[in-house]
């Protein structure tokens, strides 16, 4: 066909190209010089992104086609756009012959001109398209790290280059991590940030579900709040303005693979697919759940190569043997870390196993994810010891390793590569907490590097890793040693047997005390445990702790209040101690309107051992007992619930910071304190309703386990308390370090017990009873400025006054009350 032809023909033609798939030869010129294809863009990837490429829409193609063709004859693609949409491609003909055959002049042939085989000379099936490297070579010069949509977090954009196009990326993650709102983030960058259209296929959350989390992160909102229905003035505008948002979202039952690909080449212009969610355990209202999520994985991995589009997919599961079955071209798995503000985010590739990993910093309440950004160092200095960032022997060894982990060399072993990764990652983030971790097995293997090719980054690499076995050896690779680090002295100075965050303990902890020991704690615990009638079990094997009920157990469930007064300006500020030392402190700013008054100081003695009188727990096996239609008083356990409303602003939430980590329904696990505090709040008038119990693993109850142990430390206590110095702080420590080793959080500390429920249990009767004094305090017509942890509460009161909840002493149950000016710090400890 010659130009002008074409020019005439020019709509028919890209008709063809985009929907049937076919190339047409373009000439122009006497002897037919200039050759083009006017081709669908499945010929040139790159070209799908019309910023790349030189591009013009239709009308304005069709006037100056002429010398379109003639720049396309000379090697430079042309883009034709249906408004702002790529919808086909003009090519130099004679750049694709190898491959294309066109069919004749005013013929189309089809796009990758591919014979049938010999051995099947009568296959009726369309022929294969095949590509040349100059073909690919476009979308390898145009992309980069954001080729493909984004998370909208750097860290993680950074690990996977953006989401690649024509392959399926799969999110995997235990429940409760946070899966889900991976792909959340994406949904909302891409559409919301980008304005790009995406398709959202819902098997799980409904429509409802989704339209409250985006709110939640866009807004700040509180999720759990949004499901109730409650929306401010601002939440309610800003969800009137996420209506124009280019999000389709499919939440239809029986949803499949198979509908999904059916569902997509119907979309205009899509940029995103995601799946959520893929569910390991079988479910025979979810299509995509149980033994057939493989055959689910193809299909969705083979939509995405069909549309060349990006398929984001999330599981409800990180087991590797269904990942592997699944076979994903791309694998980001989110692990929780100890520390509880973190979360770890793998990538890895079908091919080259790890390529990066960045840290996310989870805010379930408000359904997102964010940067783990690293906070700012106090030049003046502050409490503790900061981390050098980034030595030189660190940082040579992620050059040094970067051909290996890029996948430009081959040859060292996944988990080498794996850590080489998060190396470079944590070096670029700035992320003194990620190299901390990486310490240990990048030592390791610097003790025991593997073979590597005598070439210059085989030689680099093993040099690398010798400079750091040596730094390593003499304490300098990066940080001090931890154990080092930390005065054996302080490990004694814990408030009244109340602890610290972690749990402090270290190998010799769970040796009982030598005879003549002021307080022997742990032989008291364990003695108290073993004469229960109930013959409890004070360790669960370690093969079971990755199933039932104990993986849903975390710190978080203690509930622990972490709260200030709506109306009252909470600043850390700096403040050196009588030592020198510079550390920072709290600062309250009370309003005008509080009338005169100064702030009371709460400090309540012993509230773990207190709590000890009679903690409600199940001393043997917890057995899953499933959804309940009421709490029953003769069990104990977990239990997991929707979080209750709660409508006051002079008093936090009964259930503290376990609202601050819902799971994708808006739901929490507590224990049997809590569920005990919210039916007696229900009796009371102060909550509508108990709460519905969807699921709970449960045992027979006792209240009386632990009742010899704070006896023991009760009378203790009186005896010592008066005496003070060694004996007293000695005391102290020793009740720390038994309570802890109820669930020591390191697999490699030893321990008699191995109970989270009873460890949690305990914690969450004294925020209970703390949060409960304080609230008949609010009642009886205080004033609550602050309220944190077991132990602390500031009131706002007239001078020498405390409330008269409270009484004054230094037993067991008591506090001791402090006053002080407004705006002047808040001591903690020694201060």
């Amino acid at each position: 066909m010659n130009a002008t032809e074409a020019r005439n023909a020019l709509y028919a033609l890209v008709k063809r190209a985009e929907e049937g798939g076919r190339a047409t030869l373009i000439c122009k010129g006497q002897k037919r010089q200039d050759r083009v294809l006017l081709a669908p863009l499945d010929l040139l990837p790159a070209a799908r992104k019309a910023e790349v490429l030189p591009s013009h829409v239709l009308s304005a193609a069709q006037r100056d086609f002429g010398d379109l063709v003639t720049r396309a004859a000379q090697g430079q693609p042309q883009v034709l756009l249906r408004n702002t949409t790529p919808v086909a491609v003009l090519l130099p003909a004679d750049a694709v012959s190898a491959t294309h055959s066109p069919e004749s002049a005013t013929g189309a042939a089809p796009v990758g001109d591919a014979v049938n085989s010999p051995r099947n000379p009568e296959r009726s099936s369309a022929p294969r398209r095949l590509a040349t490297l100059g073909d690919a070579i476009g979308a390898v010069l145009t992309s980069g790290q954001a080729a493909g949509p984004l998370f909208g977090l750097s860290g993680l954009d950074a690990a996977t280059g953006g989401l690649p196009s024509g392959r399926l990326t799969l999110v995997a993650a235990a429940p409760n991590v946070g899966g889900s709102l991976l792909g959340l983030a994406a949904a909302r960058q891409t559409a919301l940030v980008d304005g790009r259209k995406v398709l959202y296929a819902a098997s799980g959350p409904n429509r409802a579900d989704i339209m409250r989390r985006i709110l939640a992160a866009e807004t700040g909102g509180d999720y759990p709040r949004l499901k109730q229905g409650r929306l401010t003035a601002q939440e309610q505008q800003v969800a009137q303005q996420l209506v124009q948002a280019p999000l389709l979202i499919d939440d239809g039952s029986d949803l499949t693979a198979e509908a999904i690909a059916e569902t997509a080449p119907h979309v205009k212009d899509l940029a995103l697919v995601i799946v959520d969610r893929l569910q390991a355990a079988h479910s025979a209202r979810l299509p995509l759940s149980g033994e057939r999520l493989p055959d689910a994985s193809q299909v969705l991995a083979s939509l995405a190569r069909t549309l060349h589009v990006p398929v984001l997919a999330i599981v409800d599961n990180d087991n590797p043997a269904l990942l592997g079955l699944l076979d994903a071209d791309v694998l980001v798995t989110l692990a929780p870390k100890e520390d509880s503000s973190k979360v770890q985010v793998t990538v890895a590739e079908r091919d080259f196993g790890a390529i990066g990993s960045a840290y996310l910093r989870p805010d379930l309440l408000h359904a997102r994810f964010l940067d783990a950004g690293v906070a700012p160092v106090d030049r003046a200095g502050v409490e503790g010891t900061a981390r050098s960032l980034g030595s030189a022997v660190e940082q040579e060894l992620a050059e040094a390793a970067l051909p290996y982990t890029s996948g430009a060399q081959q040859g060292l072993p996944a988990p080498l590569t794996h850590v080489l990764a998060a190396l470079r990652t944590a070096l670029a983030n700035g992320d003194p907490d990620a190299l901390a971790e990486l310490e240990p097995p990048l030592a390791e293997a610097a003790a025991a590097p593997p073979h590597l090719p005598d070439t210059a980054e085989g030689r680099r690499l093993a040099a690398a890793l010798q400079a750091y076995g040596t730094a390593a050896s003499a304490g300098t690779s990066g940080q001090p040693n931890a154990a080092a680090a930390q005065p054996t002295a302080d490990r004694g100075h814990v408030p009244d047997g109340d602890e610290e965050d972690g749990d402090g303990l270290v190998p010799g902890d769970e040796e009982d005390e030598p005879e003549g020991a002021v307080f022997p704690a742990l032989r008291i615990l364990k003695d108290a445990v073993a004469r229960s009638k109930m013959h409890p079990i004070p360790v669960i094997r370690t093969e079971a702790r990755d199933s039932g009920p104990w993986p849903l157990i975390s710190e978080d469930m203690d509930g622990e209040p972490r709260w200030v007064h709506p109306d009252i300006t909470l600043t850390r500020v700096p403040h050196i101690k009588a030592n020198g030392k510079r550390v920072r402190r709290d600062q309250l700013e009370v309003p005008g309107s509080f009338g005169e008054g100064v702030l009371c100081l709460i400090d309540r003695n012993g509230s773990y051992p207190s709590a000890c009188s009679a903690v409600p727990l199940a001393p043997n096996k917890l057995l899953h007992t499933g959804p309940l239609n009421a709490y029953d008083k003769t069990q104990a356990g977990i239990y997991l619930i929707d979080i209750p409303q709660w409508n006051r602003t002079d008093m936090p939430h009964p259930l503290g910071r376990i609202i601050e980590r819902p799971d994708d329904q808006g739901r929490v696990w507590v224990t049997t304190p809590h569920i005990k505090q919210l039916e007696k709040l229900v009796r009371e008038g102060h909550l509508a309703s108990a709460p519905t119990i969807h699921d709970s693993w449960t045992g027979k109850a006792n209240e009386s386990l632990f009742k010899p142990f704070y006896e023991a430390t009760r009378k203790a206590r009186t005896e010592l308390v008066q005496a003070g110095g060694e004996p007293y702080k000695a005391y102290k420590t020793r009740l720390s370090i038994a309570l802890r080793l109820l669930w020591p959080k390191r697999q490699e500390q030893r321990s008699p017990f191995w109970r989270p429920d009873w460890r949690m249990s305990m914690v969450a009767e004294a925020s209970v009873r703390h949060w409960s004094v304080a609230f008949k305090a609010v009642q009886e017509g205080h004033t609550l400025l602050a309220l944190r942890n077991v132990d602390a509460a500031v009131f706002w009161t007239p001078p020498g006054a405390p409330p008269s909840t409270y009484r004054i002493g230094t037993g067991f149950g008591e506090v001791k009350a402090k006053f002080i000016q407004p705006g002047e710090i808040i001591p903690e400890g020694d201060d």
